[in-house]
């Protein structure tokens, strides 16, 4: 209405931009030149500034739902006492220790579809992202994708995680359009990652325990081996030691080799002296009888297949067996109680700085400047595709 006033009051000469003329107030002349001065600018200013910079009013101004930014700190931390000297104990404070592999373990779940799955798995989340009160641009499943692959890269764009390398700390940043409901799924995933520790520490321990179980299974099953081995063979030969019995009978045999003597010496005095004493067809009897249990028990020493020297052998091979068996036993015993020390002190856990926080107020969207932002960009592309249609006019001419 302004507009069709002034074009009838408007005087003849175009001279109607320095004098008002009657009837029309400061104000409508100001809107007439700006309207005039936006209609010379032409339709490319229209498209690249106008409509954008609207269309940001209305929805940085009217529509857009306020985001509510929920932030916890933790650090993952593991003990490492093994590995650290005092001073290095002293400086970390009693051999603890940031557990990078953890931590980035935990940046990487944070990020997963698995922890999504998890955190979702009472429909917090879709009920957070997907509530009627917020404006539908903002809510997921605009434009009909409500598959969980994009509810992933939704959730993506509002769970954000960084870490500190020379704090190792770890920043866990949830946006939502609700205070508690940042506040909520912040400490459902915070809960979720120390659960994600726990399991990696508890599985890192069996597995170093269940190693080590395994070498001394294998080494148990390798000494009852060779001590029943050892067994048959005793009960098979009639054996016990070989070596022992072999003692015994030269011990006896000496015994024997004694009385031989002294059968014979007898036997010699009285052949030289008394050739026809009566002892002497007793004293050559006994002398026959201990050297026949000289050669049999020598015989029993050495000499045959069934003698103590050639059970010997095999008994030593059995007896070497079952030593090496029980100290092969002794080193893995004494590797599971190593493994069972190392995996105590190996445990990790997450350590919380700063508990999920509950915001005041929203810190999203930034309005001001959004609508700032969307008429600077607007202002760059339309003076960069100005240039261009200059040049390409100048370039036919």
């Amino acid at each position: 209405m302004n507009t069709f006033v002034s074009a009838q009051t408007r005087k003849p000469d175009g001279d109607d931009n320095d004098h008002p003329q009657p009837g029309l107030t400061m104000k409508d002349t100001v809107l007439d030149r700006l309207i005039l001065r936006l209609k010379s600018l032409g339709p490319l200013f229209l498209i690249t500034v106008v409509i954008p910079t609207v269309v940001a009013i209305l929805y940085f101004g009217i529509f857009a739902s306020d985001v509510y930014v929920s932030e916890s700190r933790f650090v993952v931390r593991g003990s490492n006492k093994s590995s650290m000297s005092p001073l290095g104990l002293m400086l970390s404070g009693g051999g603890l220790s940031g557990a990078s592999e953890e931590g980035n373990a935990v940046e990487e779940y944070l990020s997963s579809r698995l922890a999504l799955k998890e955190a979702d798995s009472d429909g917090l989340l879709t009920r957070a992202y997907t509530a009627p009160s917020i404006f539908w641009f903002d809510r997921f499943g605009a434009g009909g994708k409500r598959d969980r692959e994009h509810f992933y890269d939704y959730f993506l764009n509002h769970v954000k995680v960084e870490d500190e390398t020379t704090t190792q700390v770890l920043y866990l940043t949830v946006r939502a359009y609700g205070a508690k409901q940042a506040h909520d799924i912040n400490e459902r995933l915070l809960e979720r990652s120390e659960a994600l520790v726990n399991r990696m520490s508890d599985r890192a321990r069996q597995d170093a325990v269940a190693s080590a179980q395994a070498e001394v299974n294998q080494a148990q099953d390798r000494a009852r081996g060779a001590a029943r081995a050892l067994a048959d063979y005793r009960d098979r030969e009639g054996v016990i030691d070989p070596e022992k019995e072999a003692t015994v009978r030269l011990q006896m045999i000496s015994k024997l080799q004694d009385e031989l003597i002294s059968v014979q010496t007898q036997l010699s005095q009285l052949t030289s002296y008394t050739p026809q004493a009566s002892q002497i067809p007793y004293l050559r009897t006994q002398a026959n009888k201990l050297q026949q249990e000289i050669d049999a028990q020598t015989a029993g020493i050495a000499g045959g297949r069934k003698s103590l020297s050639s059970a010997s052998a095999r008994y030593q091979e059995l007896e070497l067996d079952t030593e090496i068996a029980g100290k092969q036993l002794a080193t893995a015993l004494a590797s599971l109680q190593d493994a069972r020390t190392d995996a105590e002190r190996k445990r990790a856990y997450v350590q919380r700085i700063a508990d999920p926080s509950t915001p005041d107020y929203a810190m999203e969207p930034r309005r001001i400047g959004g609508i700032f932002a969307t008429l600077l960009l607007g202002l760059i592309a339309w003076g960069v595709l100005s240039t261009l249609l200059i040049g390409i006019r100048e370039h036919r001419d």
